[in-house]
């Protein structure tokens, strides 16, 4: 039995309402290429014992990260998340409604939204952060429209340095506005000429740090280069750890910071979800999109939390509306924070030293393999390696041998073959030195 309460004559009514002819021309945006040609190879009827043994089987297919030495980064890291991060975010107080719809009753969220704001403000430099998004991507795409708003123009530099997939979504986001995202080649040197391209009509310069490639860059003179110009400037943090020893995006003069949250209280999970971190100077804040939890007092003069801003699509006069973004990834968020409570300032500081230490010896014990050469420049716990050999098979290779051993460039970058060679390898402090030893091991045999 289908559950579908509509009749034929229902959808073709709906549709006759809308002007179109059939379902199909409801996809009509969408690519080809990202469309299902043909229905998924599963039964249609199974019961539910047989579900979960066909489930199963089909994950014991995936070499998960927590059963194999792990290097994977590109966006998405590996760390240890203490016991009590689960089981804390369980708790009946947390685990409530997802977003607050009636603020004044959800005082449990409300703080520790604040609270999760207060930690995003405080290791990115910046005054004041709302109370998370999507993931890192979305959150780029909406800083670079919130910049456009801000200058009132139109250009959008994005940097070869910056996560292909912000790149994407930022372009997909804006594909139907007058914003113009200028995306410049991937730049695994990390030698591009950002303040040089900067003209009148830039709205903002997008660039991430450490870049997709690794790279650790100051960026002050860039953000002098773009306020000069009357420009923005956003910086993307795809490894949150790393603002435990790098200078913070604020300091060196960035306008507006967005990060992925995920490396911090939450999993890998094969990719998602993520949680999007987003902060932004004093005066910006009427332009910055989603919600902004503020602390305030009661009539009896009682410590209490209020929704101080929360500028959504859903509210009235929503053609005024920051920003289409109408949820938050509450869950996430609260396991961000309640990591980052456990860590500490000492606690992060030794985490983000721990990572880059254990990057460093990697990357030594690598480039003293024959034929490979660690691309030059400083990086946090990520690096990408130049190889004899394509990247992508030598990735599949190690996985043959039970070694999560990097990322190959290419997939991300299939149409550039001159990165047909990199692969983007990450460290942790998850990653013992018998880990290092049978990475290294294994990629000397697959190299022979």
């Amino acid at each position: 039995m289908r559950y579908l309460p509509l009749t034929d004559a229902d959808r073709r009514a709906m549709l006759a309402t809308i002007g179109v002819a059939d379902v199909e021309d409801l996809f009509r945006d969408v690519p080809p290429s990202a469309r299902q040609a043909k229905a998924l190879d599963l039964p249609e009827h199974a019961g539910e014992a047989e579900v979960e043994r066909l489930m199963r089987a089909m994950a014991a297919r995936n070499l998960s990260a927590a059963d194999a030495p792990c290097f994977l980064g590109a966006g998405a890291y590996r760390h240890h998340v203490p016991a009590a991060v689960d089981h804390l975010i369980q708790r009946g107080e947390f685990l409530t409604s997802y977003t607050p719809y009636q603020p004044e009753v959800s005082q449990g969220t409300l703080q520790y939204l604040f609270e999760f704001q207060t930690q995003v403000a405080l290791i990115t430099g910046m005054e004041v952060a709302n109370a998370s998004m999507y993931d890192g991507a979305t959150a780029c795409a909406e800083a670079a429209m919130m910049a456009c708003r801000i200058t009132k123009r139109r250009r959008i530099l994005l940097s070869g340095g910056l996560h292909p997939h912000y790149r994407a979504v930022t372009e997909t986001v804006t594909q139907y506005t007058e914003m113009e995202p200028e995306a410049l080649a991937p730049d695994p040197l990390g030698v591009e000429d950002l303040i040089g391209r900067i003209d009148a009509e830039t709205a903002c310069v997008v660039v991430q740090n450490p870049g997709f490639f690794g790279h650790l860059k100051d960026h002050a003179a860039l953000a002098a280069a773009c306020h000069a110009a009357g420009a923005l400037l956003v910086v993307a943090v795809a490894e949150p750890v790393s603002l435990g020893l790098v200078t913070s995006p604020g300091e060196m003069g960035a306008d507006i910071v967005v990060a992925e949250g995920q490396p911090v209280g939450n999993p890998l999970t094969f990719g998602g979800p993520g949680l999007g971190l987003l902060a932004t100077r004093d005066r910006f804040v009427r332009q910055m999109p989603g919600r902004l939890v503020g602390e305030t007092v009661d009539a009896d003069g009682r410590r209490g939390w209020v929704l101080t801003l929360s500028t959504r699509e859903q509210h009235i006069r929503r053609e005024k509306a920051t920003s289409n973004i109408c949820t938050n990834s509450g869950l996430c968020a609260l396991a961000f924070s309640i990591h980052m409570a456990l860590l500490g300032e000492a606690g992060f500081v030794r985490l983000a030293e721990l990572n880059h230490a254990a990057a460093v010896t990697l990357a030594d014990r690598l480039a003293a393999l024959d034929g490979v050469r660690v691309l030059p420049g400083a990086f946090f716990n990520e690096f990408a390696l130049n190889l004899p050999k394509p990247a992508a098979l030598v990735a599949d290779r190690l996985a043959e041998r039970g070694i999560l051993g990097g990322v190959p460039a290419s997939r991300f970058y299939p149409s550039y073959p001159e990165l047909d060679d990199v692969l983007l390898v990450a460290a942790t402090e998850t990653n013992t030195p018998d880990d290092m030893d049978a990475l290294a091991g294994a990629l000397k045999e697959v190299l022979a």
